[in-house]
């Protein structure tokens, strides 16, 4: 997505990755061009450290902002939306992927499910607290975001996919702010 439909790489645009995926990260970083900054919970290689559902940031700070595989861990995803449309600037976007369960209409939560072997037979993970269903859009939309869905196999041929381990069916949600 970041390459095939978007400028971003040839941007100055200020950028927060939180909780960085690798791969993602290493190409990020090479671009001197951008201001680049990385977050996490807890995590050594991170630039700041913060609670995503508490974020001690600026109102209207960054351009972009990646936030993948991160909800679904959090206490209350709505609150964390709230706070990335918060420190988003107007005309900004955001990949906030999550893992979807295609079966359920409305996302599931059952905050009495504490421990993690039963996390990981409920949410299919011993750190997640949700499954997001198919009115994840929806909740992203709640929190102020227009949201656009792109299919990943519009971005990807079917021999990358496979390479990457992407799922054929897999959708992107962009979350852009007004």
């Amino acid at each position: 997505y970041i390459s095939r439909h978007t400028n971003l790489l040839q941007s100055d645009d200020k950028i927060l990755h939180i909780a960085p995926e690798q791969s993602i990260r290493r190409v990020l970083k090479k671009q001197t061009n951008l201001k680049y900054t990385t977050a996490d919970l807890k995590s050594p290689i991170a630039d700041i450290h913060f609670d995503v559902m508490d974020i001690p940031l600026e109102d209207n700070s960054f351009d972009v902002i990646f936030c993948n595989h991160v909800l679904e861990h959090v206490d209350n995803d709505i609150t964390a939306m709230k706070e990335l449309h918060r420190i988003l600037k107007p005309g900004g976007w955001a990949v906030m992927q999550v893992p979807l369960n295609w079966d359920l209409e409305t996302t599931f939560e059952d905050f009495s499910i504490t421990s993690p072997a039963e996390r990981e037979k409920v949410f299919g993970q011993y750190d997640h607290v949700r499954w997001h269903g198919r009115d994840y859009p929806q909740r992203i939309e709640s929190v102020g975001f227009k949201v656009e869905e792109f299919k990943v196999l519009d971005f990807y041929s079917i021999k990358e996919m496979e390479y990457y381990r992407i799922d054929i069916n897999e959708k992107m949600f962009v979350a852009f702010k007004n």
